[in-house]
């Protein structure tokens, strides 16, 4: 069993008379200790009540572990700070995928196994001419990663390792060429193909930005920048959209269809979408001047104002990758020579007020990694509608290591939330003439 049981146990005491029950407390390597209530329906006649989930393991897993009251996310048990700072986006996938960092053998295999990956079936591009134009890069990408089920029936036996693994790495490849596909479709522009002699970023942004008539040059800086975005947001515990491929993979569906799910919970704007929400807050303010104006409508609680992309459900102090992300921002900044452009002037002007006015500084409304990724991912040029298809960019490697373990997990069995039943008794069908008019 991978947790381990403590010596002590929960005795849970009823009022109404019940005898009490003893149930078992399991203990992580770090994080706080769980209850074992499998048996408490059995032996109680009794649920617990636990709207989102909050207060409830629904799983092991040795992949991410967050502190929010510290402030700390670990990949398989490494700072989130460290690897962003000495690793590459490809390096943080084989970690999250297989456990441990790879030796430079590894990783050239790695790599060279993800390259090889990166182009679709030819056939693809006539599935994309179905969608409209003016479709939204979610949507596109709910359909088209959906449809890589219908082209690799060799490798959708979940049962089989080997099959698993050979999924998982299609799905990390593919994805930037399906999203770099999804905006040249929405501007008219030629798909391009990848190109095998570049990095997994590189690759992309050459396969975003390109065209036939003139070349994208490769800007070591900006690739930085983008492989700390995927880095930053490659896997983030038991959230919503990971929780939705764990359910939906728990049925024993293919992992495309899976991670297809993922990406439709992503869309959420409380979601995935939060970068999108703080860039199209800040158009809203549109300028520098009007920064004391709308924090007021902020600050007044029957205006429904937010601020969008400062403070963070889970983290209570600060989001640690934000400072990184802050980083990030500023080194792009400087090589576009952006710091002067309206909307860049006006974000960093937020940020300052923000970080010094006692309402948002009092209440831990700092800026978290959306603000800064929001801004450096306008910077590089990709529009605002296909940030949320950045993210499920990144997280697909997440994704695809929390669905592999969970099918790999002895203890898993199909999700079956319970509920608080609290509408109508059983009651007989009146006759017509007898129903309320």
């Amino acid at each position: 069993m991978p947790h381990s049981q403590s010596d002590t146990k929960a005795t849970l005491s009823f009022s109404d008379g019940s005898p009490s029950l003893e149930l078992p407390i399991y203990k992580g390597t770090i994080g706080p200790d769980v209850i074992d209530i499998r048996k408490l329906y059995a032996a109680s006649g009794k649920f617990t009540y636990d709207p989102g989930f909050m207060s409830t393991a629904s799983c092991n897993s040795t992949i991410t572990y967050i502190d929010g009251d510290k402030g700390e996310l670990l990949y398989r048990g490494y700072p989130i700070e460290q690897l962003a700072v000495h690793c590459d986006f490809l390096e943080a996938s084989y970690l999250l995928l297989k456990g441990e960092l790879p030796n430079a053998a590894q990783k050239k295999e790695f790599v060279a196994t993800v390259t090889r990956h990166t182009m679709l079936h030819e056939q693809m591009q006539f599935f994309f001419r179905g969608f409209r134009r003016d479709a939204h890069p979610m949507s596109v990408l709910v359909g088209t990663v959906g449809a890589l089920s219908s082209f690799y029936h060799d490798s959708l036996d979940i049962s089989d390792a080997h099959h698993r693994e050979v999924s998982a790495i299609r799905l990390i490849a593919k994805m930037p060429t399906l999203v770099a596909m999804s905006y040249k479709y929405s501007v008219g522009q030629p798909f391009v193909y990848p190109r095998n002699d570049l990095s997994y970023s590189a690759n992309f942004m050459h396969m975003m930005f390109s065209t036939p008539s003139e070349e994208y040059k490769i800007n070591d800086v900006l690739v930085r920048a983008l492989d700390r975005i995927l880095i930053l947001h490659a896997d983030h515990e038991q959230n919503a959209s990971t929780s939705t491929v764990r359910l939906s993979g728990s049925s024993g569906a293919n992992p495309f269809a899976c991670i297809a799910a993922g990406i439709a919970c992503l869309w959420g704007p409380a979601h995935g979408g939060a970068n999108e929400a703080a860039l199209n807050m800040l158009k809203e303010i549109g300028s520098v001047d009007n920064i004391p104006e709308f924090l007021a409508k902020v600050k007044d609680k029957n205006s429904g104002i937010k601020l969008m992309g400062f403070g963070h459900r889970v983290y209570k102090n600060f989001d640690p990758r934000a400072k990184l992300m802050r980083e990030t921002c500023h080194e792009v900044l400087e090589e576009l020579g952006l710091h002067d452009d309206p909307l860049f002037k006006l974000a960093m002007a937020l940020e300052k007020v923000a970080l010094e006015d006692e309402y948002f500084v009092s209440r831990k409304l700092y800026p978290n990694v959306d603000f800064y990724s929001g801004i450096v991912q306008s910077a590089l040029g990709i529009p605002v509608s296909l940030f949320t298809g950045i993210f499920a960019m990144a997280r697909t490697v997440g994704w695809v290591a929390q669905w592999n373990e969970m099918i790999s997990d002895p203890e898993q069995k199909i999700g079956r939330p319970r509920q608080l039943y609290i509408g109508e008794k059983a009651r007989d069908v009146p006759e017509m003439s007898k129903r309320p008019a």
